[in-house]
């Protein structure tokens, strides 16, 4: 499914249940802000989603910003994950980074806690 991260009220969001499935992030100011309507071009955020994995390796596989992956480019440390890790908290650090109107660089994470 989406998950909408909602920046205006948290930077860091944690799901403890186990993930059921592979998921997509949205990064937006909130329901009613875009996240391209807070940030002036040249600024950028930086949140922290804490994704718990049972014996599945689930994982992030879609990043979004405001909705939509149009403008959005993703640059992940080392290589985009293929996988989660299994019996694990997997958590994925983003920094948006806007580019321009309606343009995102989005630097991403995935780091494992056992």
């Amino acid at each position: 499914g989406t998950i909408n991260f909602d920046s205006i009220t948290q930077s860091v969001l944690y799901y403890t249940t186990n993930s059921s499935g592979n998921w997509t992030i949205n990064i937006r100011g909130n329901s009613g802000t875009t996240l391209n309507s807070l940030l002036s071009t040249g600024q950028a955020i930086t949140v922290a989603f804490l994704a718990t994995n049972g014996s599945s390796a689930y994982y992030n596989n879609v990043v979004q910003v405001d909705g939509t992956t149009s403008g959005v480019t993703t640059k992940w440390q080392n290589a985009a994950p293929s996988s989660g890790n299994a019996n694990s908290i997997d958590t994925y650090t983003y920094t948006v980074l806007k580019t321009g109107s309606g343009t995102f660089t989005v630097l991403a994470t995935q780091t494992k806690f056992v």
